[in-house]
Formats: structure tokens, C-alpha cells, sequence
């Protein structure tokens, strides 16, 4: 049961990962157009850096959660990498349950409630182009919760893990 959870948890953050992907296609688009703009007519846009700057965000934000399905954040495992394999996911549970899990329950029930307030608000950034900002701090709110899913998943397999091996 744990590990069909588990595995839907996966398929979805991996799925999510490819597709938010493709935010490389327009991001790279407006900064080939920003440089062109700029160096070749001397005609920057007011625009270009800014939007670079969301997409990069989203695109960033978005890929939390594939990042972790594939076991691609920066890790220090000097300590774990020559212990046993229960050791291993011991240690994975404890630190996801003590660390992981409050600290992004929390981030996530905080983005919910700053993406909501700038939606209602429907809040716009305070520049010269000044576009609404609501949209992003909706993505980023979304990107928490799925980021905290699939720490879920994580805890859940390591639960599977242990109790499979007791059962072995």
C-alpha cells in the first residue's frame, strides 16, 4: 500500500518535472529576443529582464519536487555513504520527519497564505512594466505543496523499506 502510494507520488513529480522543462523554450526565447533588442538596435525592452526573471523562478520552483524523485539535491553523505542499508534509511526517515517535514509543512502554509493575499489583492510588481505578480506567487505556493508531496513520498518509502526488511 505504502509503496503504491509511493510510486504514484514519484510518477507525478516526475511527470511535473518534464513538463515544467519546457519553461527553458520561452525563457531562452525572451533572452535571445532581450539581447538582440539591446545590443543590435540599442533598444532594450522594459519587460525583457523581468519576465526572464519569472520564468527562471517558475522554472526553478517547479522543479523541486523532480529534483527530489531523482535523488538530485546537494547532499553531505560523508557520514551515511559507507553505513548499512537500514542505517541509510534510518537516517533518511529521521532527518525527513524531524527536518524536512516541519520546516516545509510550514513554508508551504505560509506560500498558501502570501499567494492567496496577492491574489485577492491581485498584486502587481512595483516596477516601471509593473506586471501582476499574483500568478507567480500562485506557482510558487504549488511548487511547495508538491515539493512537500513528494518529501511524503520519500518518508513513505523509507517506511516500506523498513518494514519490508523486517518482514525479510
Amino acid at each position: 500500500m505504502l509503496g503504491k502510494i509511493s510510486s504514484r507520488i514519484d510518477a507525478f513529480s516526475r511527470k511535473e518535472g518534464e513538463w515544467s522543462a519546457l519553461l527553458i523554450l520561452p525563457l531562452t526565447i525572451v533572452v535571445i529576443y532581450e539581447v538582440i533588442m539591446r545590443y543590435a538596435f540599442d533598444a532594450p525592452t522594459i519587460w525583457g529582464f523581468e519576465l526572464t526573471t519569472f520564468l527562471y523562478g517558475v522554472h526553478f520552483m517547479l522543479g523541486l519536487a523532480y529534483t527530489d524523485v531523482t535523488d538530485g539535491h546537494v547532499k553531505v553523505d560523508i557520514f551515511t555513504a559507507r553505513a548499512r542499508t537500514r542505517t541509510q534509511v534510518i537516517i533518511v526517515l529521521l532527518t525527513n520527519l524531524i527536518i524536512f517535514l516541519p520546516v516545509f509543512t510550514c513554508l508551504t502554509i505560509w506560500a498558501w497564505k502570501f499567494a492567496i493575499t496577492s491574489t485577492l489583492q491581485l498584486e502587481l510588481n512595483s516596477t516601471s512594466w509593473s506586471p501582476a505578480i499574483w500568478p507567480v506567487k500562485l506557482i510558487m505556493a504549488v511548487s511547495f505543496s508538491f515539493l512537500l508531496i513528494q518529501g511524503i513520498s520519500t518518508i513513505l518509502k523509507a517506511i516500506h523499506t523498513l518494514s519490508s526488511a523486517k518482514k525479510a
